[in-house]
């Protein structure tokens, strides 16, 4: 539950669903707290769970509900927990008096939103993707500016004022920044991560690719490190134990700064997180879209790290080992190529989303 007030002027963040709409969600917060405003949180149950050193002088949870069209019979139930959640959070608003609602998308958000339109609360919204997610695109005329972390942001409604800053990386990935691309006169090594809903695919193939459709003599320099489902690990170590290939394998990387500046190559999906630290710490990819992402929103992500030239983007209606495989052996194949592709990387990345993010809040916060 909400803490008592404070003198300090309140932020409250709707937030939710997943870690990648509340690690954004972090960044600002902590940027906002050293600018001496108090912070809170508001998530459901799921969201909370991403939110245990959330930087917020409180968390508080609020019912909340995605109404399935397939499943009609579900929807007044559904209508319930809004209601309930919306009621909750407009209670809290009346009492603490927040400056300033900033939502991050997820269904969570919907209830904080909702409250401070009903008690005319300026509303500031950041979307992740470069699709509007589809409770900030309910919200986005009604804010005072749509913040985006890509320039391009698909289904954006008229009217809205909408600024580009970048997405919000952790500190530990800023730090990365200006670590050199490592050398490529030995080992190469190519890091591959899939997210918690697309590895299984990667699991699937990108082995078979290095194994069976790279040169020996590159193979030999290789090192994979890879993020594997618990049920693959097996699968995936034997084909990488068949061809005597040097790998690291676990189903979560705890240390995802240092592993993505060690690479020499990434191979993973583009999700709105995942594409903005590879640009902040700069290195090249192969990007592979989650083929089911809503609004296919995973291949916008993408566009800006292909169309620099820092990336490839391989769908996975095409994503088949031998073409996998050659795609790699000649982006690892040509030294000069990588190194200016990580350059390329590092030019469209950003680390300071989270303070030019508060900035535009402070902005919102003073009209």
């Amino acid at each position: 539950m909400a803490e008592s007030e404070t003198d300090k002027p309140l932020v409250i963040i709707g937030a939710g669903g997943t870690g990648g709409h509340m690690f954004p969600a972090a960044a600002f917060a902590d940027e906002m707290r050293a600018r001496g405003w108090a912070v809170g949180l508001m998530s459901d149950a799921r969201g909370l769970r991403y939110a245990g050193d959330f930087p917020a002088d409180w968390k508080e949870e609020v019912r909340a509900a995605s109404p399935n069209m397939r499943k009609p019979w579900t929807l007044p139930g559904a209508a319930l927990k809004i209601w309930g959640g919306i009621n909750s959070a407009a209670r809290t608003m009346k009492r603490l008096q927040p400056a300033l609602v900033a939502g991050f998308g997820g269904y969570p958000a919907f209830p904080a939103l909702s409250a401070a339109t009903r008690r005319k609360v300026p509303i500031l919204i950041h979307e992740q993707n470069a699709v509007l997610g589809r409770v900030n695109r309910r919200f986005a005329g009604k804010a005072a500016i749509v913040a985006s972390g890509f320039e391009r942001l698909d289904r954006l409604p008229g009217g809205a004022v909408h600024h580009a800053v970048g997405n919000p990386v952790r500190s530990a990935v800023a730090a990365k920044r200006e670590v050199p691309y490592p050398p490529t006169d030995g080992e190469l090594t190519i890091f591959i991560t899939g997210g918690s809903q697309g590895a299984k695919i990667l699991g699937d193939i990108l082995p078979l690719a290095i194994a069976n459709h790279t040169p020996p003599t590159l193979r030999a320099r290789l090192k994979v490190v890879q993020q594997v489902r618990e049920e693959q690990m097996d699968q995936v170590r034997a084909v990488y134990d068949k061809v005597q290939l040097r790998h690291e394998l676990k189903p979560f990387f705890s240390d995802m700064p240092d592993r993505l500046a060690a690479a020499h190559l990434i191979i993973a999906r583009s999700g709105a997180g995942t594409v903005s630290e590879i640009a902040a710490v700069g290195r090249p990819s192969i990007l592979i879209p989650l083929k089911i992402a809503m609004d296919n929103h995973q291949e916008a992500n993408a566009e800006a790290l292909v169309e620099a030239g820092a990336a490839d983007m391989i769908v996975e209606d095409n994503l088949y080992p031998n073409l996998l495989g050659e795609l790699i052996a000649a982006r690892l194949g040509d030294a000069g190529e990588l190194k200016n592709r990580a350059a390329l990387a590092r030019v469209t990345g950003t680390v300071t989303a989270a303070s030019d993010l508060a900035d535009l809040a402070e902005q919102v916060a003073k009209r």
